[in-house]
């Protein structure tokens, strides 16, 4: 094993509404895990939902971020040689299911009753180190994703998977029209692979710096978050936080369309009107993490055709200036740390 520091520098939330800059021990890789220096980790809404106490942490105190680029620097004695010392690999916020349950032997991991995640059932990246398990974490060797720098590899470990499930889940049609609420780290990536795939794509976002930046990205239109696109749409993609944008994304569809929900926090969603926001077939999904097949996919999709991936970075030490800043929506495309 590298000769590592004995201690290193991270954030954890130790209760609601607080980040807090601590001193804490290197962990030790258990024998089925690798041990990974933090190369960039991205800054993720779920992160802010755990910190503000909308999803309470499985662990107390405990170190948020799930969204990691790194290199392998231990190895626990069960852990495959196809994952060596110096390897590049993602850390996802997915890092545990049981592989038994109904769900699991059905391709259905994701919803599996005994799943854990990083930066909320066990520590993640805002630190100069943390482990995964092996059969968890993403090889992203260099040779093949040496179109990206490290801190644009980052958010595509859960801002590009989670999107790309939920495009999955909108079941847009071929050269259909897709409406994305909300253009934030994951919207923004979503959005390229959808017209990437001939979709006509019409973006809602109350940011002008948003609306800018799907417009130079593609986007067929750009307005405010509760304007109405130009177009019925086929199926449409709530990103944003809100639940009073349900009825709006829905009376926007056309007949058989779908919206797909893409949180795992939603505030509360107001009545809906059967006959306009239903009727003819219209249909609501959820959306709930997301499976390995989901994020091999997505990284063979991003490995052949170069996204463009808007980054703002920042320094670990300013992780608590990168959280507020992601809540007042000061942050253009996506936050990163970078230790």
């Amino acid at each position: 094993m590298t000769t590592l520091p004995a201690t290193m520098r991270a954030w954890v939330v130790p209760s609601r509404g607080r980040l807090e800059a601590v001193e804490l021990p290197v962990p030790t890789p258990a024998p089925d895990e690798l041990l990974v220096r933090v190369r960039a980790c991205g800054v993720c809404r779920t992160d802010l939902h755990v910190r503000d106490g909308d999803l309470p942490p499985h662990k107390s105190p405990v170190v948020p971020g799930h969204e990691v680029v790194g290199e392998v620097v231990g190895r626990g004695d069960a852990v495959p040689a196809d994952l060596p010392l110096g390897l590049r690999v993602g850390v996802p916020w997915l890092r545990h299911t049981d592989e038994v349950c109904r769900y699991c032997t059905r391709g259905q991991e994701n919803l599996c009753p005994h799943s854990r995640y990083t930066g909320w059932d066990a520590d993640g990246g805002y630190a100069e180190y943390l482990t995964v398990p092996a059969a968890y974490a993403y090889p992203l060797p260099e040779d093949r994703f040496a179109a990206y720098a490290e801190e644009e590899l980052a958010p595509l470990l859960c801002a590009g998977i989670i999107g790309y499930r939920a495009l999955r889940r909108a079941d847009l049609p071929p050269g259909g029209r897709l409406g994305i609420y909300g253009f934030g780290g994951s919207a923004h990536l979503t959005a390229q692979v959808a017209i990437a795939q001939g979709a006509t794509v019409h973006v809602m976002t109350r940011s002008l710096a948003a609306q800018k930046l799907a417009l130079e990205l593609g986007a067929a239109s750009a307005t405010g978050g509760y304007d109405a696109p130009p177009e019925p749409l086929d199926s449409a993609i709530l990103f944003a936080p809100a639940g009073d944008l349900v009825p709006v994304a829905l009376s926007a569809l056309d007949s058989g369309g779908t919206l797909s929900i893409a949180g795992i926090y939603l505030s509360a969603i107001p009545a809906l009107d059967y006959e306009r926001h239903l009727f003819r077939e219209r249909t609501v999904r959820s959306v709930t993490a997301n499976t390995r097949d989901d994020g091999r996919a997505f990284l063979n999709t991003v490995a052949e055709h170069r996204i463009r991936i808007a980054v703002t970075p920042y320094p670990l030490d300013r992780a608590d200036h990168a959280l507020d800043d992601l809540a007042a929506d000061r942050v253009n495309g996506v936050a990163v740390l970078v230790p």
